[in-house]
């Protein structure tokens, strides 16, 4: 990347699953430098502690002191970091640690409700644990099947308010981990949370433009539907920039597909599509409208030449 593209500096970003101490220390070396998602979870006691210990939190527009212990009204709209000097087992790295009380308080909706659910999973109950989801709510259910005395018992399930209150220690905080010593946490943050950006490009391929799975074995036909996948992927966000991000990904290809016409005794064609708001900012962007009563065959071709005079 460095010499094909004659970047002064690459920098490693991912989330925690890619984080790992060899990735870091691979992406430390040379003109490369790493920003990575951290677990809070999975970090040790000492930073474990110091991480979820609210005290020390600066507000980032100011970098002022804040005690969230005991916050103001005021204090509800803004973001908090602090750092924390942290050293793994080959490298020393910054441990940026972020709180958002609007994400605190949004967190905490979401599992009150989960907790709603898990009771009435223990009223009537069905209980079933799905593993692999980290959202379900049997999770704050725990069991019970031994007496007192060791001895053999029914298993007996109930709401854990320990689940719960271990869970809700970690509300509304973030940690990213990284080797960039002297730059500015905001411009940490901000090369950080652009990365969603690129893991919605990831998810419009697989769900929208149907890059997996695939259903191919030759090589030079699997780079052809990958090829085709990201070229579609990019006239989108053209189209998207367009339509100035008015539109969800679902929205305009749904309108897209159905923007059809009925040939009318090889006279020209009528438009089969209802119009919309998108559908009139579809053609203002575009240069020319298909949304007439009656389109005919010379003005359909007028409106061709000027959708190849857009590419």
């Amino acid at each position: 990347m460095l010499q094909d593209f004659g970047c002064q500096m690459f920098i490693y970003c991912s989330d925690a699953g890619l984080a790992s101490e060899d990735n870091r220390v691979f992406n430390h070396m040379g003109e490369r430098a790493f920003i990575v998602t951290q677990s809070i979870k999975k970090l040790k006691d000492e930073y474990r502690k110091a991480a979820l210990d609210l005290k020390g939190f600066r507000r980032i527009s100011d970098n002022k002191f804040v005690d969230l212990t005991n916050p103001s009204e005021c204090d509800h709209d803004s973001l908090y970091f602090k750092e924390i000097p942290y050293t793994s087992k080959h490298l020393y790295q910054r441990l940026i640690i972020t709180y958002s009380p609007k994400y605190a308080a949004y967190q905490k909706s979401l599992r009150e409700a989960q907790i709603e659910r898990a009771k009435k999973m223990l009223k009537c109950g069905a209980i079933k644990r799905v593993k692999k989801n980290p959202t379900d709510p049997a999770r704050f259910i725990d069991k019970i099947s031994a007496t007192q005395d060791g001895e053999i018992a029914d298993t007996h399930y109930f709401l854990s308010t320990d689940k719960i209150d271990e869970e809700a220690q970690y509300d509304g905080l973030y940690a990213v981990c990284t080797d960039l010593l002297d730059d500015p946490v905001g411009e940490i943050l901000k090369i950080s949370e652009g990365r969603w950006q690129i893991e919605e490009c990831f998810r419009i391929m697989k769900t929208e433009f149907g890059a997996r799975p695939v259903y191919l074995s030759r090589n030079d036909r699997i780079k052809a539907h990958f090829l085709i996948c990201f070229v579609s992927l990019i006239i989108f966000r053209y189209l998207e920039k367009e339509l100035k991000k008015s539109y969800t990904c679902s929205q305009i290809l749904e309108t897209l597909k159905e923007i059809r016409f009925a040939d009318i005794e090889e006279q020209g064609f009528m438009p089969t599509y209802t119009r919309t708001p998108l559908t009139d900012s579809l053609h203002e962007c575009c240069g020319f409208r298909t949304d007439y009563q009656f389109i005919s065959k010379s003005k359909m071709k007028t409106i061709e030449k000027l959708s190849k005079g857009r590419k």
